[in-house]
């Protein structure tokens, strides 16, 4: 994915990874760009952040980056482009963007495993603690249908993929903020309520299995819809 962005980028000479949580994004990026502004408004998270020769930290918020106007070849926003005002924000990448600058933000919701697994994970987002995901995460679920105010191209389709076994997937689902939620709330462990299905469909705990997390990638250019065919194609 990066390597596509790196593609379709004007050149590599400065991004932006914006939300970057703690750097994993950024640290892909300079593999492409020769420098990369990473923002968070959270000073936990950068202060987690791990270093890179090409990588500047910074604490700021996704509507005020701080950055000089049309400075950037690209900008990336990996899974949090929900928690932004968007007006603001894209206010700000208009300002920040290079004329043919490209935003690229990127998106996945729910794993996928085995059928039988996967019917277990879906009642337990859905039913067991879909009531306890914060409002922002719906705009994860309509990630394709978001306002995106660019020339948008037809991205490629890119995955994650993971092997792990019973105990690596129960990890990740406890990091959800809904299970948090539900946990606060009812002073229980809403995992309870699909353990003898994901145990029964799993088969032995130590098993490694193939983890899927479909990503959807939305890509724009910063210009005029009737020049941005014309200026991308010249790329490639």
């Amino acid at each position: 994915m990066f390597e596509y962005l790196g593609a379709v980028a004007p050149s590599h000479k400065l991004a932006w990874d914006c939300g970057t949580g703690n750097g994993q994004a950024a640290v892909q990026l300079a593999e492409v760009f020769d420098h990369v502004i990473a923002t968070d408004a959270s000073e936990k998270q950068i202060a987690n952040a791990q270093p890179h020769d090409r990588v500047e930290f910074r604490v700021a918020p996704a509507e005020e980056s701080g950055i000089e106007s049309e400075t950037l070849d690209l900008i990336m926003v990996a899974q949090a482009l929900h928690w932004f005002d968007l007006d603001r924000f894209y206010t700000e990448a208009q300002r920040v963007l290079k004329p043919d600058g490209v935003l690229a933000a990127s998106a996945y919701n729910l794993l996928q495993i085995e059928p039988a697994i996967d019917h277990a994970l879906n009642r337990y987002y859905w039913e067991v603690v879909g009531p306890f995901w914060p409002p922002e995460r719906k705009l994860v679920e309509q990630f394709a249908d978001l306002p995106f105010p660019f020339h948008e191209l037809g991205a490629p389709k890119f995955e994650i993929t993971a092997q792990w076994n019973l105990d690596h997937l129960l990890g990740y689902l406890q990091t959800w903020s809904s299970t948090q939620r539900f946990i606060a709330a009812k002073s229980s462990d809403p995992l309870e309520q699909i353990m003898d299905e994901l145990h029964d469909a799993w088969g032995d705990p130590q098993q490694m299995r193939k983890v899927t997390w479909p990503m959807i990638l939305r890509v724009g250019i910063k210009a005029m819809a009737g020049t941005a065919g014309k200026q991308f194609a010249s790329r490639m």
